[in-house]
């Protein structure tokens, strides 16, 4: 169809969903791997609300072609940014269909795995659902989504929705998703590689699905281990049923975030695969809950614009906190309120963009707004909040909303000064510590460690009794971490009791703060900090290991013969600081040249981003490049991963200092492919 180009009617400077109200859409799609293309056709249901002519969808950098309104082919225009629909359109039912190919510059990645596999997962939010699916970047347009995929079928396939057909064509299976509900487009999802899968019902019996890699089958438990217990706990606790067919949960890798609530189908990334020691560290808990409380907050009511931001991550922030309350109890709750509170008073100093702004800060959206609900929450009442949030679900069910929708519901069954609030809370950058202060004393934790707080400028002869009955005391652990805190800038001599007695308290958190803040460790402390190598956390080895490297020369060698078959997270944390430290030490290793290969193994796209800039991060700090470990470098420029990437840039320009070091880049610069090349000339001119 030839492109033609119109003087439009000025409904294009409105929202379209004035004039359109997209209804449904199905795709049958097909990817290819090895181009990193996606193609698919695609059939829209749509109703004309008023009379118009033309009509708008999303598309970023696309090629059409068939393109019809009710079966007839019509004019259409490509922006690359948008496909413009030209036609006399008239109030009332229509049928969009055209065929599409895109290879997409984001929200679709193809990630190589090991053995010439891969995995290929979507990120719409922040990124845009229509540079890989013709779709709407207008969060108020909703529709039902149905997509279809034809996939080697030694892949699982995953969308939104229900599982409705799986049929199998030669090498080929094609799996046909079905939603039944209405979503906004960030929200549609892929997500295609080989994982096994393990399947439960919640107590209102929708299914749960939570995937893993097989290799990582003996971490199952660790990942998921409170996954339907969170379930269960936000549905009972918001009040409204999970308003969506089914949950899944799957782990991707190279994933841009720590998750997304895709409806129906969360993607998290691996660094919370764990095992029963990795779970100490860095487990899946408030993820998981975070974004299982968005399907209620953000998924069935989406906040209209940027501005009320806070409606999606605020309230899953909250929530989410409450379902770890309900599983690590309430000294850990008010604990995590505490530290947030610190955090936005310190932020606010700085910070002069208020919570309803679209232009505030993730500390702000998420934690600020969490920190908004609990003192409402606390200010009218259990009964009074739960109905209203019930309330406010369900009025505004698969639609778009605002904060006044919201507090139109707190109004209901409270008259609490909400206009207050929102000035306080909502409109203001300050943080109100007298409010926060008073109703976080209701837990006796938190009143000891406002208590250990005033003790900071105190000289520590003055407070010692008092710090070492904290840590001789059945106190939470965070009080006593607190204590620890106050120490690090202490003399030795004097604080050595209470470390002691630190460690023997046997808290895998309390000690790893020993472990993180004593970092010239004395000869007489050396067999107690030694201990902390045998601690079941993969976070406190790594740092015992190195600063005990550092500090004692002479017992190197037997520390890296206690610790040479540590591999820790699967990001390879431990393994690839042992190598470093191994390389490091004079005549430890009779063949150097392994470990170095290894190492720099480590550091190659073979990996995920977290592992290779681990491994990279220890190669330049310990003086171990060559040409791989620069080529390799280099490649993290390249990555979709912006945080690799800009290590990678950083990193490049921090080297190219040294005359030595420039030199090298440019003798590999030939060799490198040409997206590499032009991140390299690029920084190599700056």
């Amino acid at each position: 169809m030839k492109y033609i180009f119109l003087l439009f009617t000025s409904f294009l400077f409105a929202q379209q969903t004035q004039y359109v109200d997209f209804k449904s859409v199905s795709g049958k799609l097909t990817l290819n791997p090895k181009e990193k293309t996606i193609s698919g056709a695609v059939d829209f249901q749509f109703e004309v609300l008023r009379d118009c002519d033309t009509i708008s969808l999303d598309a970023k950098n696309m090629e059409f072609s068939n393109v019809k309104i009710n079966e007839k082919e019509i004019v259409f225009i490509n922006t690359t940014k948008q496909l413009k629909l030209v036609f006399p359109f008239k109030k009332g039912e229509n049928h969009l269909s055209f065929n599409y190919t895109a290879k997409p510059k984001q929200a679709l990645y193809f990630v190589d795995v090991e053995n010439s596999e891969v995995q290929i997962w979507t990120q719409g939010q922040g990124r845009y659902t229509s540079n890989w699916f013709p779709s709407f970047d207008d969060v108020n347009e909703k529709l039902i989504f149905n997509l279809g995929v034809s996939y080697d079928k030694d892949y699982q396939v995953v969308s939104n929705g229900l599982l409705k057909e799986k049929t199998t064509n030669g090498k080929l299976n094609y799996w046909q998703y079905q939603m039944q509900k209405p979503m906004s487009s960030y929200l549609l999802m892929l997500a295609i590689g080989k994982f096994d899968k393990k399947e439960f019902k919640s107590k209102t019996k929708i299914p749960l699905e939570y995937y893993y890699e097989p290799k990582d089958s003996n971490r199952f438990e660790p990942t998921y281990r409170y996954s339907k217990r969170i379930f269960d706990f936000l549905e009972k606790e918001i009040g409204v049923k999970y308003p969506w067919q089914i949950n899944r949960q799957l782990p991707v890798r190279d994933f841009l975030y720590a998750g997304m609530e895709n409806t129906t189908s969360t993607l998290f990334a691996t660094r919370y695969v764990v095992d029963s020691i990795g779970f100490c560290d860095r487990n899946y808990t408030n993820v998981d809950a975070h974004e299982l409380a968005h399907h209620w907050f953000g998924d069935l009511v989406t906040a209209e614009s940027s501005t009320h931001h806070w409606l999606q991550e605020g309230f899953a922030t909250y929530f989410a906190l409450l379902a770890e309350k309900d599983i690590y109890g309430e000294d850990y709750f008010y604990s995590k309120l505490y530290d947030t509170a610190q955090q936005i008073k310190f932020a606010s100093r700085t910070d002069t963009i208020p919570v309803l702004n679209p232009k505030a800060s993730s500390l702000t959206f998420y934690e600020k707004g969490a920190w908004t609900l609990f003192v409402l929450h606390e200010s009218i009442g259990d009964k009074a909040f739960k109905k209203a949030i019930k309330s406010y679900l369900s009025k505004y069910a698969y639609q778009t909303v605002n904060t006044q929708n919201f507090f139109d519901e707190i109004r209901k069954v409270s008259d609490f000064d909400l206009d207050k609030f929102q000035k306080t809370w909502l409109e203001s950058t300050a943080f109100d510590t007298p409010t926060a202060n008073a109703l976080l004393s209701k837990n006796k934790t938190i009143q000891k460690r406002l208590e250990i707080d005033k003790f900071k400028k105190t000289l520590i002869t003055d407070k010692i009794d008092v710090l070492k009955n904290i840590l001789e005391s059945n106190v939470y652990r965070s009080v006593k971490v607190a204590v620890v805190d106050q120490l690090q800038n202490e003399k030795y001599e004097v604080k050595k009791p209470l470390l002691l007695l630190a460690l023997e308290t046997n808290d895998i958190q309390i000690r790893q703060n020993v472990a993180e803040t004593l970092t010239k460790i004395p000869e007489d402390f050396r067999s107690n900090y030694e201990t902390l190598l045998d601690d079941k956390s993969y976070q406190t080895q790594e740092v015992a290991l190195y600063w005990l490297w550092r500090n004692f020369p002479e017992h190197r060698t037997e520390y890296l013969n206690k610790t040479k078959d540590w591999i820790g997270f699967n990001d390879f944390n431990l393994r690839t600081l042992w190598l470093s430290l191994a390389l490091s030490t004079t005549n430890y290793s009779s063949d150097p040249e392994a470990l170095i290969n290894e190492l720099i193994a480590f550091s190659s796209t073979k990996y995920e981003a977290t592992t290779r800039q681990n491994a990279l991060e220890k190669l330049i700090a310990f003086k171990i490049i060559n040409d791989q470990v620069l080529s390799n470098l280099v490649k993290a420029t390249t990555h979709h991963m912006w945080q690799f990437s800009k290590f990678g840039r950083d990193t490049i320009r921090l080297l190219i200092k040294n005359p030595e070091m420039r030199a090298s880049f440019n003798r590999i610069l030939p060799n490198l492919t040409p997206d590499e090349q032009f991140q390299l000339d690029r920084l190599l001119k700056e």
